[in-house]
């Protein structure tokens, strides 16, 4: 935990890119802060038996280990998810789900591209037609609408916050609500409908989401519906941030610097594409770190 809210480096994502990118950015002495919670990262229940010098290793001891030496090196930890992240001149401003306010002088994105859906039926028919996995990419599409959202953590929340001055009516689906305090206070001070301890069965429709069947067997009329299963990912940071994606719109364009099409903005590891490796994502992670810290450097105070 940190109350400094002013960072040379800020990182977005605790994996090995993250924590390799926290490694080399605080040794060259500046200021570094890693946001992101470890046991999110695709590592941490894995097995790792391909990584040079390392034999049989368990992800989570892995992750552990990275941690404490970025501590080592200077970097802070704040377990938290970002909820935005905007230019602010030269800097950018970022906002957490526990409601801390962040500036840095340059920005490493390494959240890795993982896509949680719901496996349900009607989900996979009804993509692009009223089922949606980033509400700041599709909100505005929905304005007046009646409309769902569901997720149980912070993307969930805050999504249903931004579609509450959007849509028409808002319900927030989750089974069991798992967001910081502060995030609470605002969802029980908005207009959004919260229906704790429901999940959703099928998402019904033929050409255009229609109503969602939830699992008492009641249901729910939806012009769209949201499925944000975690924290903020890929599109929602890209989207607000103005970054390049690839033509499919599923991985970070990056230089062999690491850097994107945004000055002082970096990536590093799955999110900018496969293979899905550690060893390509703690290289990634060096020299995103490198590249930040010279960045910030150069800017000055």
């Amino acid at each position: 935990m940190t109350t400094q809210t002013e960072f040379d480096v800020v990182i977005v994502g605790a994996g090995p890119a993250g924590l390799q990118a926290a490694i080399h950015s605080s040794r060259k002495k500046v200021s570094v802060v890693v946001l992101g919670k470890e046991h999110k990262s695709s590592l941490f229940r894995a097995h790792v038996e391909n990584m040079c010098c390392l034999f049989n290793a368990t992800g989570q001891t892995m992750l552990e280990t990275g941690r404490r030496q970025a501590e080592n090196f200077g970097s802070r930890f704040l377990d938290a998810d970002i909820l935005k992240i905007e230019p602010h001149g030269d800097r950018f401003a970022l906002e957490t789900e526990a409601g801390s306010e962040l500036q840095c002088k340059a920005l490493i994105l390494a959240t890795g591209t993982a896509r949680n859906t719901l496996r349900v039926k009607g989900e996979k028919e009804l993509v692009g037609k009223g089922v949606s996995y980033c509400v700041d990419c599709d909100g505005n599409f929905y304005r007046g609408e009646q409309v769902a959202v569901v997720g149980d953590e912070s993307a969930a929340a805050d999504g249903a916050l931004t579609l509450a001055e959007i849509a028409g009516t808002v319900h927030l689906i989750c089974s069991d609500l798992k967001i910081s305090d502060a995030l609470l206070g605002k969802l029980e001070n908005s207009r959004v409908v919260v229906h704790q301890g429901a999940r959703i069965r099928e998402i019904a429709g033929d050409d255009q989401v229609r109503e969602l069947v939830l699992d008492d067997g009641s249901t729910l009329s939806a012009s769209g519906v949201f499925i944000e299963l975690g924290a903020k990912g890929l599109m929602e940071l890209a989207t607000s941030l103005g970054v390049n994606l690839d033509e499919e719109m599923r991985f970070i364009k990056t230089d062999k610097g690491q850097r994107t099409s945004v000055p002082g903005i970096f990536a590093a590891g799955d999110i900018c594409g496969p293979p899905w490796q550690v060893a390509k994502a703690v290289g990634e992670g060096c020299v995103a770190g490198l590249n930040a810290a010279d960045y910030a450097k150069k800017l000055g105070s």
